[in-house]
């Protein structure tokens, strides 16, 4: 009669492989299974003589979840290049660490700040009226935004009252006053950014395609990384709890899997089983995400639940002669097999089904 071992590792599975060889399923953090035979271990003289085990434990009904856990980075929301788009030498640049807000300063090129406003697509040329495009959009509602036109309407046609508003933002920050802008007075950026560092210094020349800022978004996330095979365990959407430095938890949920970052797909044997996918998990409270940047943090991933099911321990699986899987049953004074169903794994414990199979009932365990 074999016996399933319990050999620990990080590896959070799901469900049990039908392999006779090795079963990996999550347990608490993770567990690997495997199926051996008696081992000629120094432990032969516990065996009983009378086919009992030397160690039981009880079926129990319970609400049984493979919550798993993983570690992740403290860090800022997606890392990008701002170019310069102004000619010129740079005069001032702002801290590593600053906050840039909607038309605030991002740096500034002979003695002219550029401002930031939000937008997806950048800013990439002169804006006059006549001009059509997604571009002009982004303009109109910002500068609607800002109040220095607010019956303006916002749509991709730049007409003499995107002008006149132009030219109240111009006069508002000691532009003159052309009611046209461009790279020289604007980027655009999705939102606001934290300047996470400079690619250029003070004296330095600055143009189109010449990298000034590295900027990240100015929300708190948190980066963990999971082998490809294990990436459905947290899939967008997905509820977490982070454990923060400070040893505070909080909420959150993963925002985005990329399956295409994190790893190269080749581990030390070439095999593709070392390819990892990232995920973003994202705060449900901005303002609990404290901790320096690129803190160690802890992630607990919720997983499936199975509510008010039989469970029994791990290692008191059996491979079965036969095939399958199956308990040892205790009653009586006597032992029996009974095969069982294995369903959802975690918390040590893994959930079993099949006939003969009674809540409280005593079964087999290994003694170590």
């Amino acid at each position: 009669m074999n016996r399933m071992g319990g050999e620990r590792r990080r590896f959070p599975g799901k469900y049990l492989v039908a392999s006779l060889a090795v079963v990996s399923a999550l347990v608490g953090g993770a567990a690997a299974v495997s199926v051996s035979g008696d081992s000629d271990d120094g432990r032969s003289h516990e065996r009983r003589t009378d086919g009992l085990p030397q160690k039981t434990d009880t079926v129990t009904r319970q609400d049984l979840s493979s919550r798993t856990q993983v570690d992740g980075t403290l860090g800022y929301s997606k890392e990008r290049k701002l170019n310069g788009g102004a000619q010129g030498t740079l005069t001032w640049l702002p801290d590593t660490g600053s906050v840039i807000k909607l038309d605030d300063p991002l740096y500034e090129a002979d003695g002219h700040k550029v401002r930031l406003m939000y937008g997806k697509r950048p800013m990439y040329r002169k804006l006059k009226a006549g001009d059509e495009g997604p571009d002009v959009r982004q303009l109109k509602q910002n500068l609607r935004d800002l109040g220095y036109s607010r019956g303006l309407t916002v749509d991709e046609s730049f007409t003499s009252g995107t002008a006149e508003a132009v030219k109240r933002w111009q006069k508002a920050h000691g532009l003159k006053q052309t009611g046209e802008t461009g790279p020289d007075q604007i980027a655009f950026a999705p939102g606001s950014v934290r300047v996470q560092k400079k690619d250029a210094a003070l004296g330095d020349q600055t143009g189109p395609g010449r990298p000034v800022l590295t900027t990240t978004g100015s929300d708190r996330e948190v980066q963990i990384k999971l082998d490809a095979s294990d990436a459905g365990l947290a899939g967008p959407g997905t509820r977490v709890e982070i454990t923060l430095p400070d040893g505070k938890r909080v909420k959150g949920k993963v925002a985005s899997v990329d399956h295409g970052s994190g790893g190269d797909g080749k581990g030390q044997g070439g095999g593709e089983e070392s390819k990892k996918v990232t995920a973003r998990v994202t705060f449900s409270d901005p303002s609990e995400a404290k901790g320096p940047d690129q803190a160690p943090v802890t992630v607990d991933l919720q997983g499936e639940k199975r509510e008010n099911v039989l469970t029994v321990p791990v290692n008191a699986l059996l491979a079965l002669p036969a095939g399958g899987f199956g308990v040892q049953v205790v009653e009586g004074g006597k032992a029996r097999e009974v095969p069982v169903k294995p369903g959802l794994f975690g918390q040590g414990r893994v959930e079993v089904s099949g006939s003969g199979l009674k809540e409280g009932m005593k079964v087999g365990v290994p003694t170590s």
